[in-house]
């Protein structure tokens, strides 16, 4: 939003032909039909600033919660799926989630710590759910670098109308040896069989 705000300002100042440095002075502001009004300095900021608020308060931008993946991410990837019509897609969704084993993939190779459901806000047609997967904690990277505690992903996952987009990320590390790739197609292998179609 701020990118927006500064570029109405600029756009709104560079309107004129020119400020002075007393505030009583006259400002000509032209116009495109060739009309010329005369304001002072302290009328054209307050005009200029109302029209923002008017712009920022009337303009809806898109919901983008879920912040991107950094570029060449080897820890991160995001989806995006879209429910059939005519389904509880935030009740398919929780069933989803829920049967994904606690115990992990891989004979906990994969998620070995289990999964624990941070928030869940999911309504109709907006809300998210955040999670926290944990390794088991027991593998060597976990023991040489990580004190022999469980690395910790998360996964957000936004309700955006009628699509719900999907952000798996490691907390640590460069790498994640494919855990959010599994984790997502694993997840996604069960929403394809509801019907649902993923990108």
């Amino acid at each position: 939003m701020k990118p927006i705000i500064v570029s109405v300002v600029l756009a709104s100042l560079s309107t004129g032909d020119c400020f002075t440095s007393h505030t009583k002075q006259p400002l000509r502001i032209s116009s495109n039909l060739s009309m010329a009004n005369e304001v002072n300095r302290r009328e054209a900021v307050s005009t200029s600033l109302a029209s923002i608020f008017a712009f920022t308060a009337s303009t809806v931008l898109p919901a983008n919660a879920i912040d991107k993946c950094p570029p060449n991410s080897k820890n991160c990837l995001r989806q995006t799926w879209t429910p059939p019509s005519g389904v509880d897609a935030a009740k398919q969704l929780r069933d989803v989630i829920n049967a994904y084993p606690q115990e992990g993939q891989e004979d906990g190779k994969v998620d070995g710590g289990g999964y624990t459901i941070i928030s869940d806000t999911l309504g109709k047609d907006s809300g998210a759910l955040q999670l926290e997967y944990r390794s088991s904690g027991k593998g060597t990277f976990a023991k040489m670098f990580n004190g022999g505690k469980p690395f910790v992903d998360d996964l957000v996952i936004e309700s955006s109308g009628d699509v719900f987009e999907f952000r798996s990320a490691s907390r640590v590390g460069d790498s994640d040896f494919g855990v959010n790739g599994k984790r997502l197609s694993y997840i996604g292998g069960l929403l394809k069989e509801k019907g649902w179609t993923g990108k």
